[in-house]
This record gives C-alpha cells, structure tokens and sequence, in this order.
C-alpha cells in the first residue's frame, strides 16, 4: 500500500509538471486554434451564402453581441470563483477563461476545465476551487438558459418546442441544488468523498444570484445576436427579439443535455432552424444557425487573442503558484496561499 501511495504521487507529481510546462501550454493553444480555424473553414461556403442576404454590417453587429455575451459569461464565472474565495482582476480571469474555453475545441470535454485549472493556477487559484467554479458556472449556465427560454417561447414559438418540453423538468431539479444549503452539503460531501477538505467559503445566495444574473445577460446578447439576422431577413422587430433570446438559450440548453452530441453539436442547429422557421423560412433559419455558429468560433478565438495582447506574460511565466489546500495543509506546516488568506 505505502508503494502503491507513493507512485501515485509520482504519476500526479510527474502531471502536474508536464501540464505547467511551456511546450504543453503553448501547444494546446495552437492546437485548439488549429482546429478552430479548421471548423471555419469547413462551413466557409455556406457562411459566404449567408454572408450575401444578411451583410457586412450586420454581421459585425452581431459579432459585438457575441463579444458581450462572452463578457456576460466570464462576469458569471469570476462572481463564483470570488465566492468561493479567489477573488480576481476582470483582466486576469477573462485570460484565464477565454484561453481555457479553447479547449472546448479539443476531443472530450474536460480539457476546458482542466486548462482554466492550470492557468488558474498560475495567479494563485487552488485547482479543487478553479474546478468547483467551472462545474457551478456550467449548472448556472444551463439553468439560466432554460429560465430565459420559459420566459419567452411559450409566447412567441407557438407549438414549436413542444417536443422538448421534457428539458424543463430540469430547471425545477436544478434550482433546488441551487439552494445555498443544498449546495454547500452537496459540494462538502463530494470533497469528502474525494477525501479532500470542505470549502473554505461556503458559497451565499447572493452570490448565486449575481451569477445567474450575468448569465442572464449573456443570453440576452446572444439573443441579440439572433435578432440582428431575424430582422436582415424579414422578421418582425419586437416578436423577433422575444423569440431570438428564447431560441438561442433553449438550443443551448439542450444542446448541453444532449449527451450524445460532443459540445451539443447538430443539436442546437436544428433547434435554431425549427425555431426560426417560421418566421423567416427554412432556408433562411439554416443560414442565420450556420453564421451563429462560426461566429461564436470567431469570438473564442478573437477573445484568447485579445487577452493575449492586452494582459502581460506569458503562458508560462507566470508567478509559481502556491501548494494547493488538496495537496498540502496546515499540518504539513506550509504557508496558507495568499489567496486563501483574502
């Protein structure tokens, strides 16, 4: 047993190396931007066709709401990381975010949560909380698109998601784990079964609330985004703006619960078109899906190059990070990490 302990630390020492090395993070940066470049330039002939009926201009409107539903998204995220007691600099979190989202472009989906963890980890964010943070935003996430969409589908989509009504059987479930005492009992006891410490700060409802609150506003801007193409197209202007909002949070929604479809791929596409069908024609819908899509490919990549360019540093020269709460404690005699002492 002593052996079998001791190689496990070995194996984790080994990673933890190997993950903070330049070379790995530098290549999976280019990585994730390579095959970010390539989905674009797979749908490039139908974006072109698009481009054509909607326009320049409205395109590039659309890409400043997509651009501010990415910030809506981070303000979410940093809010449950401060809460849980690594408060940050807009700047530094939105690197830390925006660079670890490349990594949804990767094979599997748990490379976005480990790259946020590692380059958390860099500013002095124990990876047991940069993971509490990502996994909490990914639940706020997908309760609050489905709060958006219930407030306004059912007003404006007619019968059209009737189908899929069985996605909001969700939202009450999700509320409930929501509950501060639920969520901190039900965090604790996986820490503990993960043989880990408890949080050091238990998480508020105000806190929870401000995070659906910022994600309720990325939803809006990426249903703003829709309705800039709706109304290029012929849609009318107020009901459009009600049934973009609730379309794009419904396609996401369930597009994250479709398990079977890696990152919701197809499925929030057809949602868009069958939702959108009706007011603007199927072959339309199809075109505003396909450019709502590359240009949410666009925004990632423009966001990690403007971090890039705007925060100093390098992705590997960054202050060493403290001993993580998992790996070390009070016992061991190290220091507290600044960042638990705030």
């Amino acid at each position: 047993m002593p052996n079998r302990s001791a190689l496990i630390a070995t194996l984790v020492t080994v990673t933890q190396r190997v993950l903070r090395s330049r070379v790995v993070r530098y290549g999976f940066v280019l990585v994730a931007i390579a095959l970010g470049a390539w989905a674009l330039a797979d749908e490039w002939h139908g974006v072109h066709l698009a481009l054509v009926r909607i326009g320049l201009l409205t395109a590039a409107g659309a890409m400043l709401c997509v651009l501010g539903a990415m910030a809506g998204t981070m303000q979410s995220w940093r809010v449950l990381l401060a809460a849980l007691g690594s408060p940050l600099p807009a700047r530094v979190a939105a690197r830390i975010l925006f660079f670890g989202q490349l990594g949804k472009y990767l094979p599997g989906s748990i490379w976005p949560v480990l790259a946020q963890m590692e380059l958390g980890s860099t500013y002095q964010v124990p990876r047991r909380r940069s993971a509490s943070a990502s996994v909490l935003s990914m639940v706020v996430s997908v309760l609050s698109a489905f709060l958006a969409a219930l407030v306004t589908l059912p007003f404006v989509a007619g019968g059209k998601h009737t189908p899929y009504l069985w996605a909001f059987l969700a939202v009450p479930v999700m509320l409930a784990c929501l509950y501060p005492k639920v969520l901190n009992y039900g965090l604790n006891r996986l820490f503990k079964l993960a043989r880990r410490p408890p949080l050091e700060h238990p998480l508020a409802g105000r806190d929870i609330l401000a995070s659906i609150a910022w994600s309720m506003v990325s939803w809006a801007c990426y249903g703003l985004q829709l309705w800039l193409f709706v109304i290029r197209l012929g849609g009318s202007p107020g009901t459009g703006l009600v049934l973009s909002i609730g379309t794009f949070a419904f396609a996401w929604g369930i597009g994250f619960l479709a398990v079977f479809a890696p990152a919701g791929a197809g499925v929030r596409d057809v949602l868009v078109v069958a939702l959108l069908e009706p007011v603007i024609g199927t072959g339309a819908a199809t075109g505003v899906a396909l450019l709502s899509r590359v240009l949410t490919v666009i925004g990632d990549l423009l966001a990690a190059a403007v971090v890039a360019a705007t925060t100093r540093g390098s992705l590997g020269t960054s202050p060493p990070s403290p001993p993580d709460p998992e790996q070390t404690g009070p016992a061991a005699g190290s220091p507290v990490p600044a960042a638990d002492r705030r």
